[in-house]
């Protein structure tokens, strides 16, 4: 099971702040396939330019392994 929290527009899309991730997904790609499959439109537009941070490390890598613990990241501003 992977724990996976979601910020910003990335929890708005969902819903919520985070969940217990109880369907298999091996890597990043698989979880975002799994997100949209969920969640439809309003997060594949976060996936689009966001990313993911898999026990600490950012990564866009669909072939990422996923960990014990993911954030879902949407894009953000800097300045």
């Amino acid at each position: 099971m992977t724990q996976v929290r979601y910020f910003a527009a990335a929890a708005e899309a969902a819903g919520r702040a985070d969940e217990e991730w109880e369907t298999p997904v091996a890597t990043v790609g698989e979880l975002r396939e799994a997100l949209v499959a969920r969640y439809g439109a309003a997060m594949s537009r976060v996936l689009e330019t966001g990313s993911f941070l898999v026990d600490g490390v950012v990564s866009r890598d669909p072939a990422r392994a996923v960990g014990e613990r993911v954030d879902v990241l949407p894009p953000f501003a800097g300045g």
